[in-house]
């Protein structure tokens, strides 16, 4: 079978970590894509789910809240400035 080159742009970090992933599986990047493509082409589908993650109504809830900033904790300027808070909060919870 003859074999041709491919151009795919991907991003630099995500070539290095799939590199080392695949070196783990004894696989160069280029028989991992091979892999890939020819599952692909025998299950004719992507050889993996792809789908939107579903959450509950609870969880809905807490990420629209996030987004909109309800909920959230205090921000603090420093690590000083944390640490005096929780200090704070021990000393009053030493007193209940």
């Amino acid at each position: 079978m003859a074999t041709v080159n491919t151009t795919i742009p991907i991003d630099s970090t995500l070539k290095q970590e799939s590199q080392e992933l695949f070196e783990r599986f004894g696989l160069t990047l280029s028989a991992a894509v091979n892999l890939f493509l020819r599952q692909s082409v025998q299950e004719q589908a992507l050889p993996f789910r792809v789908e939107l993650p579903v959450y509950n109504e609870e969880t809905r809830k807490a990420i629209e809240d996030a987004r909109r900033g309800i909920g959230l904790t205090k921000g603090y300027h420093s690590a000083a400035e944390l640490f005096a808070a929780l200090d704070a909060e021990d000393e009053a919870n030493v007193d209940d």
